[in-house]
């Protein structure tokens, strides 16, 4: 029962009857203590259904529940560390060596996918988490989050596994059960993907299936060429997919104190732009950046701002919308006023910090974003908003970023063979240093688990993609 009590603690009723799914992963990933990435409410950063909305539309949650597979995407996007396990492709002795050591630690949590009919209980399709075993009765305690129909109750565990052998009719696979744990380290430090624009899926589109066609022309002769037929043509609202993770809070009255984990998580932000901005495809992401500006051509940008008063209102927008949990979606911000300074935290080194007062209809709240110095200037003008003033991650740092996350595939259509091998040597994670390796790795799986929920195929396909 060890792994019962840090559930417990986070033990919560799902708010909608569809919520099943959500309720279960949210519970787990607050009992596993994985960082949301954003405030919750006031000063605390906690994973609430509402938030988890990266793979399927809340709404449409509501109304019809959250399949297996796009569970799975979720934990992924959340951050957690995921196993996945339909019945027809495990045994029940696996089952239960699982279930057998998620109970005796507190470092790992299932989430049973099961049909309530074997139970004889009412309804249909069900998530829980399991919170125990009882070795001598081959039992499992299934934390059942409809509270308002069912208490926490034992089953053996041999009926649980006949329960999640029954077929999901909406995608016509095996229910199965998750083994979530949570990573080394919170992935996602700087850079998320978005599917809350609808320009996602021609973005997802055209990265996993157009790139790798297009880098096949036989004029394809040297990396500066790569990049130009990859960055030719761009979707429109391209920057819309990928997304700074910012960290924000809401203004304190005259405090200007960074809490240690503030301090922590913003120097952790800074040593993955300066690994970004040291790897080699970043040179050749810069330098065709600004052969694009000196040829009066335009380069890819994700932003509009080009000085720095409309950075800073951009930056407390973002915050504002990360506060209040409709970051990326269609209600709009605006901000009456910024202000940029340098603070000097705890006797550590100075660190940037951009105010603004934004509106939202007849609400106004005070934001304070906390951004990463950029450790190097460049002078690559139409590459994004940090090239001036070294503040804010850029166009070239985003899209570097982005390229190291595709797949080794995209590139093999390359017909040049020294080519392919300069390509491959530049996107491989081998080499990179293991925050940043994390980073890519993280927006990689984003990726793939995007492009099958595009694709409406995530239910088939719950393997995670190469590294």
């Amino acid at each position: 029962m060890e792994g019962f009590y840090r559930l417990i603690s986070y033990f919560q009723t799902q708010s909608e009857p569809a919520y099943c799914g959500l309720a279960s992963l949210s519970m787990v990933l607050n009992a596993l203590a994985i960082d949301p990435g954003r405030k919750w409410k006031g000063p605390w950063r906690w994973f609430d259904e509402s938030m988890l909305d990266c793979c399927e539309p809340l709404e449409k949650v509501k109304e019809k529940g959250i399949s297996f597979g796009k569970l799975v995407c979720l934990a992924h996007c959340a951050g957690a560390k995921v196993q996945a396990f339909r019945t027809n492709q495990s045994f029940l002795d696996d089952f239960r060596k699982f279930v057998v050591r998620c109970s005796t630690s507190d470092d790992c949590h299932i989430i049973s996918s099961y049909h309530r009919a074997t139970f004889k209980q009412t309804g249909t399709g069900h998530f829980s988490p399991i919170g125990g075993y009882h070795a001598g009765r081959d039992m499992a305690l299934i934390l059942d989050v409809a509270r308002f129909k069912y208490p926490p109750h034992w089953v053996p565990l041999r009926l649980l596994w006949e329960a999640m052998e029954s077929v999901d009719e909406a995608t016509r696979q095996c229910r199965g059960f998750l083994l979530i744990s949570r990573p080394h380290r919170d992935p996602g430090l700087l850079y998320t993907l978005s599917c809350k624009h609808e320009s996602w899926v021609k973005v997802a589109k055209y990265l996993m299936d157009d790139v790798p066609n297009l880098v096949k022309t036989d004029d394809v002769k040297d990396v500066h060429k790569v990049l130009s037929v990859v960055f030719s043509s761009l979707p429109s609202h391209f920057g819309e997919f990928i997304k700074w993770i910012a960290e924000v809070r809401r203004r304190e009255d005259g405090s200007q104190n960074l809490s240690l984990e503030e301090n922590g998580r913003l120097s952790l932000k800074e040593e993955v732009l300066k690994q970004v901005q040291e790897t080699g495809l970043f040179k050749h992401v810069v330098a065709f950046l600004l052969s694009l500006t000196l040829c009066c051509r335009n380069a890819p940008t994700l932003s509009n701002e080009n000085n720095l008063p409309d950075i800073a209102a951009t930056v407390c927008c973002h915050g504002a919308e990360l506060l209040s949990g409709t970051f990326g979606s269609s209600e709009r911000y605006c901000c009456q006023e910024t202000c940029i300074r340098r603070l000097r935290a705890n006797g550590d080194k100075p660190i940037t910090l951009v105010s603004g007062t934004v509106v939202n209809g007849s609400s106004e709240q005070g934001v304070d974003v906390l951004v990463p110095s950029c450790p190097t200037k460049l002078n690559c003008c139409g590459s994004g908003p940090s090239n001036c003033n070294g503040i804010y991650p850029a166009g070239n740092d985003v899209l570097t970023a982005l390229l190291l996350a595709l797949p080794p595939e995209t590139w093999r259509g390359i017909k040049d063979e020294k080519l392919l091998n300069e390509m491959y040597s530049l996107v491989s994670t081998e080499n990179l240093p293991i925050l940043l390796q994390e980073e890519v790795l993280h927006l990689r799986r984003q990726l793939h688990l995007l492009k099958k929920c595009q694709e409406n195929k995530v239910d088939e396909d719950l393997g995670e993609p190469l590294c």
